[in-house]
Protein backbone atom coordinates (compact mmCIF):
# COMPACT_ATOMS: atom_id res chain seq x y z
CA UNK A 1 0.00 0.00 0.00
CA UNK A 2 1.90 3.38 -0.89
CA UNK A 3 1.91 6.12 1.64
CA UNK A 4 -0.94 8.24 -0.70
CA UNK A 5 -3.32 5.03 -0.34
CA UNK A 6 -2.44 4.46 3.43
CA UNK A 7 -3.05 8.05 3.80
CA UNK A 8 -6.19 8.16 1.96
CA UNK A 9 -7.73 5.20 3.79
CA UNK A 10 -6.83 6.45 7.22
CA UNK A 11 -8.75 9.89 6.91
CA UNK A 12 -11.81 7.55 4.87
CA UNK A 13 -11.85 5.29 7.94
CA UNK A 14 -11.69 8.89 10.31
CA UNK A 15 -14.42 9.88 9.09
CA UNK A 16 -16.42 7.30 9.33
CA UNK A 17 -15.32 6.49 12.60
CA UNK A 18 -16.66 9.61 13.88
CA UNK A 19 -20.36 9.01 12.83
CA UNK A 20 -20.29 5.25 14.31
CA UNK A 21 -18.14 5.54 17.49
CA UNK A 22 -19.60 6.23 21.49
CA UNK A 23 -22.54 8.35 21.44
CA UNK A 24 -21.34 11.49 23.42
CA UNK A 25 -24.25 13.29 25.96
CA UNK A 26 -26.36 15.55 24.44
CA UNK A 27 -26.34 19.04 26.10
CA UNK A 28 -29.05 19.90 27.97
CA UNK A 29 -30.41 22.87 25.41
CA UNK A 30 -30.03 20.43 22.10
CA UNK A 31 -33.24 18.38 24.06
CA UNK A 32 -36.33 18.15 21.35
CA UNK A 33 -39.49 18.74 22.69
CA UNK A 34 -41.21 16.18 25.10
CA UNK A 35 -43.38 15.64 22.62
CA UNK A 36 -41.09 14.04 20.10
CA UNK A 37 -39.53 11.45 19.40
CA UNK A 38 -36.33 10.16 17.51
CA UNK A 39 -37.31 8.45 14.15
CA UNK A 40 -34.45 8.15 12.76
CA UNK A 41 -30.52 8.96 12.66
CA UNK A 42 -28.82 9.57 9.60
CA UNK A 43 -25.11 10.33 9.19
CA UNK A 44 -23.84 13.41 7.05
CA UNK A 45 -20.60 13.55 5.19
CA UNK A 46 -19.68 16.48 3.22
CA UNK A 47 -18.22 19.91 3.44
CA UNK A 48 -19.05 22.93 5.01
CA UNK A 49 -18.35 25.80 2.64
CA UNK A 50 -17.07 29.24 3.44
CA UNK A 51 -15.97 32.15 1.69
CA UNK A 52 -13.79 35.11 2.26
CA UNK A 53 -15.80 38.56 2.72
CA UNK A 54 -14.91 42.06 4.01
CA UNK A 55 -17.28 43.24 6.61
CA UNK A 56 -18.77 46.34 7.31
CA UNK A 57 -16.59 47.40 10.85
CA UNK A 58 -13.82 44.81 10.28
CA UNK A 59 -10.30 45.61 9.68
CA UNK A 60 -9.31 43.20 7.81
CA UNK A 61 -11.73 40.27 5.71
CA UNK A 62 -13.34 37.27 7.67
CA UNK A 63 -14.18 34.02 6.57
CA UNK A 64 -18.25 33.42 6.17
CA UNK A 65 -20.01 30.37 6.46
CA UNK A 66 -21.90 30.24 2.99
CA UNK A 67 -23.82 26.43 2.72
CA UNK A 68 -23.33 22.94 3.74
CA UNK A 69 -22.97 20.12 1.19
CA UNK A 70 -23.71 16.91 2.09
CA UNK A 71 -24.76 13.53 1.40
CA UNK A 72 -26.80 11.61 3.90
CA UNK A 73 -26.36 7.56 4.95
CA UNK A 74 -29.02 5.09 6.90
CA UNK A 75 -27.49 3.15 9.53
CA UNK A 76 -26.07 0.48 7.22
CA UNK A 77 -24.14 3.43 5.00
CA UNK A 78 -26.72 3.22 2.16
CA UNK A 79 -27.01 6.84 0.52
CA UNK A 80 -30.69 8.00 1.49
CA UNK A 81 -30.54 12.01 0.40
CA UNK A 82 -28.57 14.89 0.68
CA UNK A 83 -28.32 18.06 2.62
CA UNK A 84 -27.63 21.42 1.13
CA UNK A 85 -28.46 25.21 1.79
CA UNK A 86 -31.64 26.70 3.14
CA UNK A 87 -30.57 24.78 5.57
CA UNK A 88 -32.57 21.71 3.55
CA UNK A 89 -32.66 17.87 4.25
CA UNK A 90 -33.21 16.07 0.89
CA UNK A 91 -34.59 12.04 0.88
CA UNK A 92 -34.28 10.14 -1.95
CA UNK A 93 -38.04 9.73 -2.30
CA UNK A 94 -38.42 13.87 -2.72
CA UNK A 95 -39.62 14.40 0.76
CA UNK A 96 -37.48 17.77 1.66
CA UNK A 97 -37.92 19.94 4.83
CA UNK A 98 -36.33 22.96 6.13
CA UNK A 99 -34.27 23.83 9.18
CA UNK A 100 -34.81 26.91 11.65
CA UNK A 101 -31.95 27.49 14.30
CA UNK A 102 -33.51 27.28 17.95
CA UNK A 103 -30.11 25.83 19.93
CA UNK A 104 -26.50 25.44 19.33
CA UNK A 105 -24.08 24.14 21.85
CA UNK A 106 -19.91 24.42 20.88
CA UNK A 107 -18.48 20.49 19.93
CA UNK A 108 -16.22 19.29 22.12
CA UNK A 109 -14.21 18.21 19.66
CA UNK A 110 -11.55 21.09 18.76
CA UNK A 111 -11.68 21.79 15.44
CA UNK A 112 -15.31 20.92 14.99
CA UNK A 113 -18.80 22.50 13.90
CA UNK A 114 -21.43 23.38 16.41
CA UNK A 115 -24.14 20.98 17.62
CA UNK A 116 -27.40 22.43 16.80
CA UNK A 117 -31.09 21.28 17.44
CA UNK A 118 -33.47 23.02 14.84
CA UNK A 119 -37.40 23.31 14.47
CA UNK A 120 -38.33 21.60 10.78
CA UNK A 121 -41.29 22.41 8.36
CA UNK A 122 -41.96 20.49 5.30
CA UNK A 123 -40.90 22.11 1.98
CA UNK A 124 -41.84 18.75 -0.34
CA UNK A 125 -43.93 15.93 -0.77
CA UNK A 126 -45.22 13.55 1.38
CA UNK A 127 -41.75 10.74 2.17
CA UNK A 128 -39.12 9.42 4.72
CA UNK A 129 -38.71 13.21 5.77
CA UNK A 130 -42.11 15.18 5.78
CA UNK A 131 -43.04 14.12 9.29
CA UNK A 132 -40.11 15.13 10.86
CA UNK A 133 -40.38 18.54 13.44
CA UNK A 134 -36.99 19.50 14.77
CA UNK A 135 -33.29 17.79 14.01
CA UNK A 136 -30.37 17.43 16.26
CA UNK A 137 -26.86 17.69 14.53
CA UNK A 138 -24.81 15.63 16.90
CA UNK A 139 -21.09 13.85 16.79
CA UNK A 140 -19.39 16.32 14.40
CA UNK A 141 -15.85 16.26 13.21
CA UNK A 142 -14.37 19.13 11.28
CA UNK A 143 -15.96 21.50 9.30
CA UNK A 144 -14.62 24.65 11.28
CA UNK A 145 -13.60 27.91 9.39
CA UNK A 146 -10.02 28.03 8.76
CA UNK A 147 -7.99 28.94 10.94
CA UNK A 148 -5.85 30.94 9.27
CA UNK A 149 -7.17 34.65 8.70
CA UNK A 150 -8.50 35.51 5.05
CA UNK A 151 -6.33 38.12 3.23
CA UNK A 152 -7.96 41.27 1.50
CA UNK A 153 -6.24 39.89 -1.91
CA UNK A 154 -8.40 36.84 -0.80
CA UNK A 155 -11.98 38.12 -0.69
CA UNK A 156 -14.53 36.60 -2.74
CA UNK A 157 -12.60 32.97 -2.06
CA UNK A 158 -14.35 29.51 -1.23
CA UNK A 159 -12.93 26.96 0.84
CA UNK A 160 -14.50 23.93 1.18
CA UNK A 161 -14.21 22.33 4.74
CA UNK A 162 -14.68 18.37 5.30
CA UNK A 163 -16.86 17.16 8.26
CA UNK A 164 -19.10 14.78 9.21
CA UNK A 165 -22.17 14.59 11.75
CA UNK A 166 -24.62 12.51 12.99
CA UNK A 167 -28.10 14.12 12.46
CA UNK A 168 -31.14 12.44 14.47
CA UNK A 169 -34.28 13.43 13.02
CA UNK A 170 -37.47 13.62 15.44
CA UNK A 171 -40.66 13.41 14.91
CA UNK A 172 -44.10 14.21 16.75
CA UNK A 173 -45.25 11.24 18.94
Amino acid sequence: MTRTTMTAAGFAATLLGACAGPQLGTPAGLDPGANETLAMVVAARGVQIYECRARAGAARPEWVFVAPEAELFDVHGRPIGSHGAGPVWSARDGSRIQGTLKARADAPVPGAIPWLLLSTRTVGPEGAFSKVTSIQRVNTVGGAAPASACSPDATGTAVRMPYTADYRLFAAR
